[in-house]
């Protein structure tokens, strides 16, 4: 542990002294970077760091400076002592933090312009612009996806826990014209019986029943093969709707898919999709569905970046180390576009800004990520 604690205070010295100290040369980029450099999430801190150094090296600018300080992890005084030495040592931008906890604290600094890495809301405040993965770009990308493939009826399912409201503002400008919404029991033994009385799995089973008991009945070949045909299905008769739009992610999403397949509702007849996936590798093992979608960065951006990563640092980067190196990227872009940035005006830029996570836009005071929908298929991730 002391050598782990040593190698990492020493690679911030040849941080420091490659790229990070800040002079007053006018022409300079100065960064802030706010991480938690100790406390519970030191390890993201670390990454995140080391993400902010990849995207230097790219850029290859020796006017940029970065002004490295802990947000501590819950330690509000440390948070905001951190901040008044970035913005006494020049710098009026700053990446971090990493989610929207302490945007409370930092909305006090009206003079600063953080970029934030939370998902939680993309409007742009007074003086905060959060660039994580919303929800409201994936259903975004969902609901073009859907329209694409000709769907016309589409329910949207999430559980009833602490993000059911949140959840529920998030949708309601959702733009597919039949939808409907379904709230489902966190409770794994509630969940299925709950999924079953929306699919009418037993009208269904029912159906297929009486229509097994006509046959039988009947001694023609055309019977009998149609009889053949239903001895090996659960149900007869379609669901509701053509399309699902799954909220959910973890242990309870992997519940929610395995119960809709238990309820006999085809992945071949209605398209799966969810939200919040990074390329999970479990999600090929741990449900039955073949075909799921879902919106996502770049896989071959995510794929390269960690495999750099990984080869410069001997380490795996936290996922969320991507959102920093481009944040980093998008200030040089204003930076070096505008010559300087005075207020978070400039940002609100007409064109798009690509990214390694996807391509950027800033619209109605809003940031949107243009994603990709990904399919696991085959134990492998396939574009659409």
């Amino acid at each position: 542990m002391i050598k782990k604690i040593i190698i990492f205070l020493t690679y911030i010295l040849l941080f420091f002294n490659s790229n990070l100290l800040s002079n007053e040369n006018n022409k300079e980029l100065k960064i802030g970077l706010l991480a938690p450099f100790s406390g519970e999430y030191k390890d993201l801190g670390q990454s995140l760091m080391f993400s902010i150094q990849l995207a230097l090296d790219e850029i290859n600018d020796s006017n940029i400076k970065i002004i490295p300080r802990d947000s501590g992890s819950g330690n509000i005084e440390k948070l905001n002592n951190s901040i008044q030495e970035i913005k006494d040592s020049g710098a009026r931008v700053i990446i971090g933090p990493v989610d929207s906890e302490n945007f409370d604290v930092i909305e006090k600094y009206k003079g600063l312009i953080f970029i934030s890495l939370s998902n939680k809301n993309p409007e742009i405040r007074e003086n905060i612009i959060s660039i994580g993965i919303s929800l409201e770009s994936q259903i975004n990308a969902i609901e073009k996806f859907i329209i694409k493939k000709n769907k016309k009826k589409t329910i949207i399912i999430f559980p009833k826990n602490q993000y059911t409201n949140f959840i529920e503002k998030k949708i309601k400008n959702i733009k597919l014209k039949n939808y409907k919404i379904f709230r489902y029991s966190s409770d794994p033994k509630v969940l299925t019986g709950e999924i079953q009385k929306l699919t009418n799995y037993s009208q269904r089973k029912n159906n297929l029943e009486s229509r097994k008991k006509i046959l039988e009945d009947k001694d023609d070949y055309a019977s009998k093969e149609e009889l053949k045909k239903l001895e090996q299905m659960y149900t007869l008769g379609e669901v509701d709707f053509d399309s699902i739009i799954i909220i959910d992610f973890g242990s309870s999403l992997k519940s929610a898919l395995n119960s809709l397949i238990f309820s006999d509702v085809s992945d071949e007849k209605v398209i799966f999709t969810t939200v919040n996936q990074w390329f999970d590798k479990s999600i090929f093992y741990e449900n039955s569905v073949k075909n799921l979608y879902y919106p996502s960065v770049d896989l071959k951006n995510f794929s390269n970046y960690n495999k750099k990563f990984t080869d410069t640092f001997n380490t795996q980067p936290n996922d969320v180390t991507i959102l920093a190196y481009d944040a980093l990227g998008l200030v040089y872009y204003i930076w070096s576009k505008n010559n300087g940035i005075t207020s978070i005006n400039d940002f609100l830029i007409k064109e798009k800004f690509a990214g390694k996570i996807g391509t950027f836009t800033f619209k109605d005071k809003k940031v949107f990520q243009e994603l990709k929908i990904y399919k696991t298929a085959q134990g492998k991730f396939k574009k659409d």
